[in-house]
Formats: structure tokens, C-alpha cells, sequence
């Protein structure tokens, strides 16, 4: 039964629940309460607009996404944490996207999937709460329900949301998950991080390959590379294949470039650092995986969710943007008979635009 407690002692449990995330390995844990009227309107507009692409979900779920009490009643604050997740074994990604025989995974998909981890935090994080409180209703969220989460870390003090649309520390730079905590505690709430310090700076904005950040903190899905290769299921669209390059999982280059993350920190986690390789892989090797292959070597990975078929038209666009030579000719050849429609679409596709460039 949910214990009685006074404004003082919320205050004091505020305090210990911040204590409680650092020792668990969060670097900064904020609470917020629940109005998003002004993100909702940003939301509506996006989804109004079809940048969302063929993610249907981000619509299906109404007004729950931005109403934290729709999708669990009762809900009061969100407690929002940060990890970060920057490998620091991992080979620097400029390097590897300055070479178009190897392929570039986003850098959060380094290492251990990151839900479970951080729901398991999360989760040790409210039994604790739970010991002084005795129960009370909470749920906790890791990129898994409809949830605002960067607008949730904006109000709770986390960082601000930049031009590229992810979250900003100005101490921490933007290399780090977030997770919530919702519950129906009346916790005293921190400053939300109203300031943008993007000022001026459209570096993001200039870089990005595909220019899917149209406008300041809005971001095009249907042009952005994360989507093209992890969300979308069918074909990459022609016009956008060359401007991959040899990015096969996620595009890190508005980070990348951002100064913000002169101040990040890499990661301490052992589960987040590099695995298989993958920091900086060939393209060939890859893409001779059997599904067996990715299935083993993916286990545990966030990288495991696109699925083989993905995979190999992820690196068949990534070979036909390669240098030209027979060793390229040779490794998508051996997919020209693939079962997938999609996959022979997209080797087809390499083996020309390769055969272009020899001849």
C-alpha cells in the first residue's frame, strides 16, 4: 500500500531517486511532469505531414504518445534517465566512412542491445522507490510504447532538443540513450532545459547526406538514412541509394559533426562496447553472412531486428556505391538468385551502377 508521505519527504526521495540512478550507472537522472501540449502540436504537424514514412505506429497511437497519463493512467511525473553509449573501442567513424569497401554501423548498435538494460535499471531503480513507498504504480519504458522521450528529457532538465532533433547536453554532448519512468508519485519536478544552444550553428542541417533535417528539429524520416535502412522494409527509393554511401545500419554524421560532442564521454558499459568487429567491417565479408551467420553474430544486437533480408540490401546499395572492381562484381553475384524479390532488386541495382563506373 502506497505510503502517505509529506511535501519534505518527496523532496527527500526526489533527491535519493537521483542518487539511486547514479549509483545503477545512469549519468543524470531529471523528473518532469506530464504537459506536452507544445511537442503534441509538433507531433501533429510531422504526422500531418507524412515525414513519419511507412512507420504507421507513430500515428496509431494518438494522443497517447504526448498524453503520459492516456497510456498508463495515473501517471503523474516521468522520471527520465541518460546512459551513454559512445564504444571507446570502436574505430573513429570518419575513418570508416572515408572507406567505401568497409561498412558504417550506427555507433549504438556497437553492443548489447541497449532495451533490456536499461529497462532492467529502470526497473531496480522503482523497487527502490518501492521500499520507501511501498507500491505504487509505475511503468517503465525503453524506445518500447508510445512515449516523447527527448521532449520528456528536455522538461526534466536532461539537455535540449537540437536542430537535428536529439537531444543535447551541453556538458555531455548527445551519444546517450534515454528511458523513463512513469508514476502516479507527486515528486517535485527540476527546471525544464528551455535554452537552446544550437544558436546559429546548421551544421547538422549542411552535412547530412540525404538533407532529410529540413528545418530546424524537423527531420524528414522518408529521407533520413536511419530510416531508409532499419525502418523501411521494401525498396530504398533510387534517388537515395548513391547518397548512402557505405552506411548499411543508421547514419551517425549529425552527431558526428555536431561541436556539442567535443564534450562526450564514452561509455563505461561493457555490454555497449564493440563486438564481431562491426565497428569498421568489410562490405564483403558482411555481406557473405549466411542467415545463420546474422542470426549468431546479431544475437543481442539492436542490429537483429531488420532481419537478414534488410541486411543484404542494406550492403548490396553499400557495394554498388564501392569502388568498381571484380572483387565487388564477384560478392554480388552470388545474390543475383536470392529467394528475396527485394534483395535481387537492390544487387541488380549495385551490379549496374558498379558495371557503369568500369567500364
Amino acid at each position: 500500500m502506497l505510503e502517505t508521505l509529506t511535501a519534505a519527504e518527496y523532496r527527500h526521495l526526489a533527491r535519493q531517486i537521483k542518487d539511486w540512478g547514479r549509483e545503477l550507472g545512469f549519468q543524470q537522472v531529471g523528473i518532469s511532469d506530464i504537459d506536452l501540449s507544445e511537442d503534441e502540436n509538433h507531433l501533429l504537424n510531422w504526422l500531418a505531414n507524412d515525414m513519419h514514412g511507412e512507420m504507421a505506429y507513430m500515428a496509431r497511437h494518438g494522443s497517447r504518445r504526448s498524453r503520459p497519463a492516456e497510456l498508463r493512467p495515473g501517471t503523474l511525473r516521468v522520471i527520465s534517465v541518460r546512459l551513454d553509449y559512445h564504444p571507446p573501442d570502436s574505430a573513429h567513424p570518419k575513418q570508416v566512412l572515408t572507406r567505401p569497401d568497409l561498412a558504417f554501423i550506427s555507433r549504438y548498435a556497437m553492443g548489447r542491445d541497449y532495451h533490456k538494460l536499461l529497462r532492467s535499471r529502470l526497473q531496480k531503480l522503482a523497487s527502490l522507490i518501492e521500499d520507501i513507498t511501498g507500491p505504487f504504480g509505475y511503468r517503465a519504458f525503453v524506445d518500447s510504447a508510445p512515449v516523447l522521450e527527448k521532449a520528456l528529457a528536455r522538461k526534466a532538465g536532461l539537455g535540449w532538443i537540437g536542430k537535428h532533433s536529439n537531444l543535447i547536453h551541453p556538458s555531455a554532448g548527445s551519444w546517450f540513450f534515454l528511458g523513463e519512468l512513469y508514476t502516479d508519485l507527486p515528486l517535485p519536478i527540476d527546471d525544464s532545459f528551455e535554452k537552446n544552444h544550437c544558436g546559429t550553428c546548421s551544421a547538422c542541417m549542411t552535412i547530412c547526406p540525404t538533407q532529410a533535417i529540413i528545418g530546424p528539429g524537423q527531420v524528414d524520416a522518408r529521407r533520413c538514412i536511419s530510416y531508409l535502412t532499419i525502418e523501411l522494409r521494401g525498396s530504398i527509393p533510387l534517388q537515395f541509394r548513391p547518397m548512402i554511401g557505405n552506411r548499411i545500419y543508421g547514419c551517425d554524421d549529425c552527431q558526428l559533426i555536431c561541436p556539442w560532442n567535443r564534450f562526450a564521454r564514452n561509455t563505461v558499459e561493457k555490454d555497449f562496447r564493440t563486438r564481431h568487429g562491426l565497428d569498421a567491417p568489410a562490405l564483403i565479408e558482411l555481406f557473405a553472412w549466411t542467415e545463420d551467420d546474422f542470426l549468431k553474430l546479431t544475437e543481442g544486437s539492436a542490429i537483429r531486428r531488420i532481419g537478414h533480408e534488410s541486411w543484404l540490401r542494406n550492403i548490396a546499395v553499400a557495394l554498388g556505391n564501392a569502388p568498381p572492381g571484380e572483387p565487388g562484381l564477384q560478392a554480388l553475384r552470388t545474390r543475383a538468385h536470392h529467394p528475396s524479390e527485394i534483395v535481387r532488386e537492390h544487387v541488380n541495382w549495385a551490379i549496374a551502377a558498379l558495371t557503369r563506373r568500369m567500364s
